[in-house]
Order: C-alpha cells, then sequence, then structure tokens
C-alpha cells in the first residue's frame, strides 16, 4: 500500500493571478479552476497515470481569507533549463516577483524570491546547456549566482 504525491495546495487572495504567474514560470497550463480555485500543471492527470508511477504534482491555488504572516516552512526551487540563474532572475522580476532576505546571506548560489503574494521561492542553478553541453557559469563560481551550488533551504 502507498499513496502518491499529486498536488501541491498554496493558500492565497487571488488564485487566478498566482496561477497566472506560475504558468508563466513553470510553462504549465491550467488543468481546472473553479470559484476560488485554480489547478495548474505540466500534464493531465489522470487517475490510471498516477496509479501507474509517481508523476510531477500539481500547483493547486485555493481562494482564502487571511494573508500570509509569516515565512514559508516549505517553498520551491525552480532551475531555469534554458538561460543563465540573473537573466532568469530578470525575467521573474518582470512576471512580478520580488527579491527577498530571509537571512540567507549574500554569498549564496540561489536567489530568495518571492511570488506576487509573497510565497518564497529560490531560484537555483542554471541547467542551461553551453556549447560544451555543461551548465552555464564563470570561471569564478565564488561570483557566479548561476555557479551550481548546495540545494538550499528557507526554514
Amino acid at each position: 500500500m502507498t499513496s502518491r504525491f499529486t498536488e501541491l495546495v498554496v493558500d492565497c487572495h487571488d488564485p487566478q493571478r498566482l496561477a497566472a504567474f506560475w504558468c508563466e514560470v513553470l510553462d504549465f497550463t491550467v488543468l481546472d479552476r473553479s470559484e476560488g480555485k485554480v489547478e495548474i500543471g505540466s500534464w493531465e492527470p489522470t487517475v490510471e497515470a498516477v496509479r501507474a508511477g509517481q508523476m510531477p504534482p500539481t500547483l493547486v491555488f485555493i481562494q482564502v481569507p487571511e494573508g500570509k504572516t509569516v515565512k514559508n516552512r516549505l517553498h520551491l526551487d525552480v532551475s531555469p533549463i534554458d538561460t543563465s540563474t540573473g537573466d532568469e532572475v530578470a525575467r521573474l522580476l518582470g512576471l512580478g516577483a520580488t527579491t527577498v532576505d530571509v537571512g540567507q546571506g549574500p554569498s549564496r548560489s540561489w536567489t530568495v524570491m518571492a511570488d506576487p503574494e509573497g510565497n518564497e521561492f529560490d531560484v537555483l542553478r542554471t541547467l542551461a546547456p553551453t556549447t560544451t553541453g555543461s551548465p552555464l557559469q564563470s570561471q569564478d563560481p565564488a561570483q557566479d549566482p548561476t555557479a551550481p551550488g548546495p540545494v538550499a533551504a528557507v526554514n
């Protein structure tokens, strides 16, 4: 007997706005929309597919009356796949994200950001290939925010 991780639910004020933001970030599509709820994902889940094996979970945005009051105890980490980390951070800022300081310090290889409702997430090292096939990075990893580094935990 086992269970599957099928959805990650995010409480929010405006499910439409947050779903649109995350669809742009992750290249997801809206799978379901109803009063006060929007579900997005990279695939259309079916009972058969979920029972057959673990698939990527969907994100479900649920409207709640209360606002976010403290730092998230769970957050998403994203890695750009076709650009540098710096370029991806700039793109996300243009979509409405902000950079935030949760005590991570200045010399980290990831960038802590928040979505339009203040939910923290990390932009990690790029996975974009270069002409040599390895991820984009500079010669000095200490000076390059796109350099591979440890997986961050925002506690």
